[in-house]
């Protein structure tokens, strides 16, 4: 037999589905406690109903869930949650209301926004912009360059037989000098 959830999902005032905090708390894996103390403090507040006194309770988007959990998993790395909070802060003092849509990444201390492979913004300084080195790019670039540059063999050649010839790749760079030139 089939069981019913005791809590499913319920339909805000915008028709759109929202779960309860308790929901909400299993989704996620925090504790009612965070969640409560996350929504009265601003750092994630439910977007499809807040709660207006007693007897209402919050409803949390699907959006608002996934952000929750990268609050918890950044809680998890070691990030405090001030510097969570500062870096939440700054994304809103630069228009970014879907926090679900972006990517962020972290060394424990600090939270950085990742726009692209080759921008990275420091959360906490402020939106101050570091850079990043995409490895597959530059990879392709070295390639792009070596592909019309001389390459030498790895391995010593042997002395050539008639010393008084060039060597092959003496030939070569005597041709190209004379084609400048020319």
């Amino acid at each position: 037999m089939h069981e019913q959830p005791l809590e499913g999902p319920l339909v805000g005032e915008d028709g759109s589905v929202g779960y309860r905090g308790v929901t909400a708390c299993q989704a996620v894996g925090i504790s009612y406690r965070q969640l409560d103390y996350w929504a009265r403090t601003t750092l994630v507040v439910p977007s499809v109903r807040d709660a207006s006194g007693s007897g209402t309770s919050r409803l949390y988007s699907f959006r608002d869930l996934v952000v929750l959990k990268v609050v918890k998993r950044l809680l998890d790395a070691g990030v405090s949650l001030q510097n969570i909070r500062r870096a939440i802060d700054t994304l809103r003092s630069h228009g970014v209301e879907d926090l679900a849509g972006i990517t962020l990444i972290s060394d424990g201390t600090t939270v950085y926004e990742c726009r692209s492979p080759e921008e990275v913004v420091d959360l906490l300084q402020g939106g101050q912009g570091v850079f990043g080195i995409a490895i597959g790019g530059a990879f392709k670039e070295i390639q792009g360059s070596l592909s019309h540059l001389p390459a030498e063999p790895a391995a010593p050649q042997p002395a050539a037989e008639h010393p008084e010839e060039p060597a092959a790749g003496d030939e070569l760079a005597a041709r190209r000098a004379r084609r400048r030139a020319g």
